[in-house]
């Protein structure tokens, strides 16, 4: 009887903290928020205070250069520079870290580091065991001064309280050149309580303002700037671009010395109206307590039921994560600074930057839709108002500035996925006008390289003459990716010209939506690089290169969100797909080609690390398989999510690492935003509920679900049995409840029939792909046997004779005619029925034309007779990754284009270049030369010296030309040299020469300490 009653006191106990963990966790979902997740490994998280979507990021600095100092903090690190006011999260390019103070005790130091030791500047040594962080707060003791610094903000204001020793000589370090490159800055001692001032600089944004005013909360008691490291106490303004300055306090009262700055990138004066309107008080505990419940209200978005300790803290710092940017861009006044940098003011809405919309595009968007309709509002007129103001809607925009960073043009489905959702508000008439000219402008980004909206978008505009329905390795680099990512965002653009009634504007689009068909190879069953009209040789769907966007074609080879139906059908139906997704998580984790950083996560060859591959565990679904997508899911969620400074797999990415997690947790996954409907994976908690801002509230419980219990047995949607493996976005807003039961094993049944998939699948215009060109290569020395194939015959592969058959139950057979004297093919032109061959310099075109009379768009491709018998021996070993098309590449007669990563040029890492040419017989020489490029950005620089030397018999050679190299290391962009020179004609029948690798990459150079690569193409002799 006692026995029962203790077990009945123990199970009553365990309930009543079950209950308080619940009701803790609804109430204060900011308690499970660990800041300092992501903050380690490649997270690049920052574990500073923030207020959700504010402007101000105050957070400490530990680290100034390298891939892992991009939000200026690393767990791993020593010491603290001091705490800035502006921060990225989970970027893979560093920037902002504005404005730097830095508390310090007794002399004066304005240097950071002296000779490697913090105890000779102002930086300072720290422990993490003395190291706090929570939502809008930080705090951490300075060990080398015994200070303890506690920060907090509001969205504009950073809140500095500094802990000093008691001390008359408590000093303050304001430094203007920390960090990224300053282009100007201004500094001003208004009084002994008040500092005002800008800086401008430049790094990933490349004129990037910050404006600020701080006040402290005791008088000074000294204080000095410094222009190029010369201090002087009496100076009280200065300009330059190397400002430091010092303001010093007495502290022996042992009260807390307070700062409060407020930015803008407005001006001066708006710093100071944004100071005043969020913070006229010294009560830091005020403002802290203030951040905290504005963050319990937006984490109290969703609200969790059950799970572990480790799950709320990696759920709710997900959720935390995804809040943090993008950051408000105005002042209290309304004012902010334009894409123009011009100042506006906004209306009717709030203005905010930091858009990393390659990567956020796909679920941190989307879950805005459900938890931030109103600031989803807000991003759309601020892609407007950045549209009407530069000219496009943004790619990656930081601080005003259009970086051009990544690839697509991905406000596109941000917009169109919140008019799918009914979300309204702005023009949507001017929305689709943006949209359209973003797709179809050309635009040079930095160096000169051609991005997203480009001349390859214009290339598919279906009035262009020479559009070619793809974008080949010739022309831009990662061609694959950016045909595949081109196709989504211009069906986005279709679904709203069909909502807006645009029927040419539809039909257009709705095309270009499909030329992901022209990268798909039948043969090998992936999304493949197309060159010269065919298809890229060697090919290996493992290797990392220049064709695909951080990723390789595993990784791209299932991104087609808007066709997913039509993918199957290439691939060969849905049992095929299925075995081919299987093979995708199966297959051995290594890749090929060029280390990439960002793949990481991998399970066989599915990286989670990086966006690509989010949305593939869902696809199970489409193919009446959603009991593998439950098992995948869950082994996401528990592999790749930890509650450690390392939990994070790769970059959190402005909050998409996170809001994958979110609403996978929660159950579901926007596969395809643009579209209403969220694919149902695996709940991880009993209960989930979201608190909509329509003051609805939407339920998904799983009961009994558990480590082992993750499969869907059964399924309720209010009540009524709900089979279907997908949710709608109307169900989800119209409020009620969603209610699993959960097994150990997969049931089969739940949501596998066919009216219970999801379908996602372009019905009307249906396009006939290009037909490929192949040859053994673009030039040939006698003849050239050429061949061609069509999108449902490539060779004997199973997948081809899939879909061939798949395409003859369709009536979608072709014939492919062609030409080759360079005009366009029509039917009445020859058409091919076997391999043949050309014996001179050739244009060939073909075009596939269906039974039912459709045509494809024209293939085209250039064949070159090289015009002499030399041979060459390559002395150094090129690049796997940069042949330029094998060992004849350097004396066919085609010269590589701008485009280096599209395989025209050979690439030398790290070696001297040495090869010597056999002109067949002796012969007269007056010229001699090479061609060389470099791009510094990319590690690719000029040789120092090139050396030509001629010879009659190949053993005794005499130097003829010595080059030494006119081009400027620190020349960024493409630049092309011919180190050539006119010598005295003489007798000659080999041509040796060498070039001379720059060698190890210089101390301010990105990659330094790294191999310079040497690209080089077509050597002269004459």
């Amino acid at each position: 009887m006692k026995q029962c009653r203790r077990k009945v006191i123990l199970i009553a106990l365990f309930l009543l903290l079950s209950l308080t963990k619940s009701s803790y966790a609804q109430h204060n979902p900011a308690h499970y928020v660990d800041p300092f997740i992501g903050t380690g490994g490649h997270g690049h998280t920052f574990p500073g205070a923030t207020m959700p979507f504010g402007m101000v990021q105050l957070s400490p600095d530990t680290r100034l250069t390298g891939w892992d100092s991009c939000s200026g903090y690393h767990y791993s690190d020593l010491i603290i520079y001091g705490f800035s006011h502006t921060h990225l999260s989970g970027t893979g390019i560093s920037d902002y870290s504005d404005i730097l103070l830095m508390p310090t005790v007794g002399e004066v130091f304005l240097n950071a580091i002296n000779d490697g030791r913090t105890d000779k500047g102002y930086a300072s040594r720290f422990d993490h065991k003395n190291e706090t962080a929570s939502p809008g707060y930080y705090s951490v003791k300075l060990d080398d001064e015994n200070i303890f610094v506690e920060l907090t903000t509001t969205k504009r204001v950073g809140f500095h309280r500094y802990h000093f020793p008691k001390t008359d000589r408590a000093n303050v370090i304001l430094d203007l050149q920390h960090r990224d490159k300053v282009l100007d800055s201004f500094l001003r001692i208004v009084d002994s309580t008040h500092v005002e001032g800008y800086r401008r600089s430049e790094a990933w944004a490349k004129n990037q303002i910050v404006y600020f005013v701080a006040e402290f909360s005791r008088p000074m008691t000294a204080s000095g700037i410094a222009i190029d490291s010369a201090s002087s106490a009496k100076l009280t303004q200065a300009s330059g671009d190397n400002l430091k300055a010092f303001f010093q306090f007495d502290t022996s009262d042992g009260v807390p010395l307070q700062v409060k700055v407020a930015i803008s990138s407005v001006s001066i004066e708006g710093a100071r109206k944004n100071l005043a309107a969020e913070l006229p008080h010294w009560d830091f505990d005020k403002a802290r307590a203030d951040a905290m419940r504005a963050w319990n209200t937006e984490l109290s978005k969703i609200e969790i039921t059950g799970g572990t300790e480790a799950q709320l803290k990696n759920f709710y710092t997900a959720l935390y994560h995804t809040m943090i940017a993008p950051n408000l861009f105005m002042d209290v006044d309304g004012q902010y600074l334009g894409r123009d940098f011009k100042i506006h003011t906004a209306q009717d809405f709030e203005n905010y930057t930091v858009f990393s919309l390659w990567d956020t595009f796909r679920a941190t968007h989307p879950l805005y839709t459900i938890l931030d309709q109103k600031r989803t509002l807000d991003f759309i007129k601020t892609f407007l108002a950045q549209f009407k103001q530069g000219g496009r809607l943004p790619v990656w925009e930081l601080a005003a500035n259009e970086t051009d960073t990544m690839i697509g043009y991905h406000a596109v489905p941000v917009i169109a996925d919140a008019v799918v959702k009914g979300i309204a508000g702005f023009d949507r008439e001017q929305a689709l006008a943006a949209m359209k000219h973003s797709a179809d402008v050309q635009h040079a980004g930095p160096h000169g390289f051609i991005f997203s909206g480009s001349a390859a978008a214009m290339r598919f505009a279906s009035d262009a003459l020479d559009n070619p329905g793809f974008i080949g390795v010739e022309e831009e680099r990662e061609s694959v990716s950016k045909t595949l990512e081109y196709a989504y965002d211009d069906w986005c653009i279709a679904e709203m010209a069909r909502l807006l009634g645009r029927e040419e504007d539809y039909k257009r689009y709705i095309q270009r939506a499909q030329y992901y068909k022209n990268v798909f190879d039948q043969e090998s069953g992936f999304m493949r690089p197309r060159s010269n009209g065919g298809w890229l040789i060697p090919f290996d769907p493992r290797q990392v290169d220049f064709n695909f966007t951080e990723a390789n074609s595993w990784q791209y080879s299932f991104f087609v969100p808007q066709d997913i139906s039509g993918l199957i059908d290439l691939m060969g139906g849905k049992e095929r797909f299925a075995r081919k997704l299987d093979e995708l998580f199966t297959a051995e984790s290594k890749t090929t080609g060029r280390e990439q950083a960002d793949i990481t996560g991998l399970i066989g060859q599915y990286a989670h690390g990086n966006e690509p591959s989010h949305h593939m565990a869902y696809l199970y679904n489409y193919v009446n398989q959603p009991w593998k997508t439950q098992a995948q899911v869950r082994q996401i969620m528990d592999t790749f999510y930890r509650p450690e400074p390392d939990g994070l797999i790769g970059n959190e990415d402005c909050g998409q690492m996170s809001a994958w997690y979110v609403l996978s947790a929660a159950g579901f996954y926007p596969v395809t935003p643009g579209s209403p409907v969220y694919v149902i994976g695996s709940l991880l908690f009993p209960e989930v509920r979201f608190n909509l801002e329509n003051g609805k509230s939407f339920v998904i419980k799983a009961r009994g679900v558990s480590a082992k219990k993750i499969y869907i047995q059964s399924a309720r949607l209010n009540g009524t049995p709900y089979s279907k493996s997908y949710l709608t976005h109307s169900d989800l807003m119209a409020g009620g409840e969603l209610v699993f039961e959960m097994g150990a094993r997969p049931n089969l049944k739940w949501g596998s029939d066919d009216v219970d998939v999801p379908v996602s699948r372009i019905k009307d215009q249906q396009i006939v792909p290009v037909p490929a060109i192949n040859a053994a290569g673009k030039p040939f020395r006698n003849r050239l046997q050429i061949t061609m194939h069509d999108a449902g015959r490539r060779g004997d592969g199973e997948t081809g004779r899939h879909a061939d058959a798949e395409m003859r139950r369709r009536g979608d057979a072709v014939t492919i005619h062609y030409t080759i004297d360079g005009s366009e093919p029509s039917p009445n032109s020859r058409r091919f029925e076997k391999p043949f061959f050309i014996d001179h310099s050739t244009t060939v075109k073909a075009v596939a034309i269906s039974s039912d009379g459709r045509r494809s768009l024209v293939a085209t491709a250039d064949y070159h007779k090289i015009p002499h018998n030399w041979t060459i021996t390559l002395i150094s070993k090129y690049s796997s990754q940069y042949t330029g098309g094998g060992d004849l590449a350097l004396i066919d007669g085609i010269r590589g284009t701008t485009n280096w990563s599209g395989g025209g040029w050979q690439g030398y890492q790290g070696q001297d270049f040495v090869a010597v040419i056999d002109l067949g017989k002796v012969q007269e020489v007056s010229k001699v030369g090479a061609g060389f490029l470099q791009d510094v950005g990319s590690w690719i620089f000029m040789p120092r010296q090139v050396e030509f030397e001629t010879s009659l018999d190949g053993s005794e050679f005499t130097r003829v030309a010595s080059i030494q190299n006119q081009i400027s290391d620190k020349q960024y962009g493409i630049v092309f040299r011919n180190f050539e020179k006119t010598i005295t004609p003489q007798k000659a029948r080999y041509v040796r020469i060498r070039a001379y690798n720059y060698g190890k990459l210089p101390s301010w150079h990105p990659g330094s300490g790294g191999d310079a690569w040497m690209f080089v193409d077509e050597i002269i002799v004459e």
